[in-house]
């Protein structure tokens, strides 16, 4: 199959470079800079240093051959999400599929990296979402990984399942779009939380509890949006959450860890020097979490120490000082 992929971040490399091996005839577009040079001259990525970029992939800037492909990978920071899909508008052929790679929700409009794209180029049933617990530093590597294909059509689903599927990367099916899309978004701003843990030197347990009760926010707020529940155990949740909580690879624990130490929101994503997702979902989960009414206590001190300043060391105090209760709501007389 011919495939794009936009675009040449290290996302964007690690799936082209899976997708080549795969036999596709993949092109890697680089849309804001003149990279797709330095990709061509080198066959390296430098976010991916010793990684060597098969001969088959197509380094290009800009859109040329977007046109032809039979599946479009849109694999840009979520903030670039709108503006590449319209860029897409009467580009794409009608009978391609869109995936969306892309994590996050987009503020003010509080809309998923799918809904972007449906309104922006029509067509929700030929879009697929792809998630998961999945490093594009191992990805690249060929390290086995796990991933989920969502969509609201089966077909679509189940071509990117057919796409990607290898020896080193498995992927499985979904019909909860709205699930696997939230808890992709939301397991970002819960690392970022976890980073702060390691940061204000906390150990094990802190992060547990952090994991354990930030996945049931995820979880809470997945259902009343008219996601499901389980989705949040699987890949997409559960998985996802705890490889970006734990992963010396995962830019949101860095900053996180940095604002722990010290750092101001502003002075952590500057160092980290890549897009810090969570940053941006924490302000979107807050948006949907009080239209929805759904108490998200630990994005809320988030939400504080990065637009407002608040201390750490208080929130977490603030955090455990909390009224009792029982850990899933339940009343003691439930099922009696």
């Amino acid at each position: 199959m011919k495939i794009s992929v936009l675009e040449s971040g290290s996302w964007g490399t690690a799936l082209s470079i899976s997708l080549a091996k795969r036999g596709h005839e993949v092109t890697l577009h680089s849309l804001h800079s003149s990279r797709s040079q330095i990709l061509y001259d080198t066959h390296e990525n430098p976010r991916l240093p010793g990684v060597t970029l098969p001969d088959t992939i197509t380094f290009t800037d800009g859109l040329s051959g977007v046109e032809t492909a039979g599946a479009v990978l849109v694999v840009t920071p979520s903030i670039a999400v709108r503006e590449t899909a319209k860029s897409l508008r009467g580009l794409v052929r009608e009978d391609a599929v869109i995936v969306s790679a892309a994590k996050g929700i987009e503020r003010g409009s509080s809309m998923r990296m799918s809904e972007i794209i449906a309104q922006e180029v029509g067509g929700a049933e030929r879009i697929a979402v792809l998630s998961g617990p999945s490093h594009a530093e191992e990805v690249a590597r060929g390290i086995p990984t796990g991933c989920v294909a969502a969509s609201v059509s089966e077909s679509a689903a189940l071509l990117v399942q057919d796409m990607l599927m290898s020896s080193d990367f498995r992927v499985y099916t979904s019909s909860d779009v709205i699930g696997v899309e939230l808890c992709g978004a939301l397991k970002n701003v819960i690392a970022i939380c976890s980073g702060i843990c390691m940061g204000l030197g906390f150990g094990d347990n802190s992060n547990a509890m952090m994991m354990t009760r930030g996945l049931n926010e995820m979880a809470n707020l997945c259902a009343a949006l008219g996601g499901r529940k389980e989705t949040s155990a699987g890949l997409a949740g559960v998985g996802d959450l705890f490889v970006t909580c734990t992963s010396r690879h995962s830019r949101n624990r860095t900053a996180g860890m940095y604002i722990g130490q010290g750092m101001s929101a502003e002075e952590a994503t500057a160092k980290v020097g890549a897009i810090v997702e969570g940053y941006y979902a924490t302000a979107s989960a807050l948006e949907l979490s009080r239209k929805a009414g759904v108490e998200m206590p630990i994005a809320e001190e988030l939400g504080k120490i990065l637009f407002e300043g608040k201390s750490p060391r208080v929130a977490t105090l603030d955090l455990m000082s909390r009224a009792r209760r029982t850990e899933n709501g339940e009343s003691w007389l439930d099922g009696q």
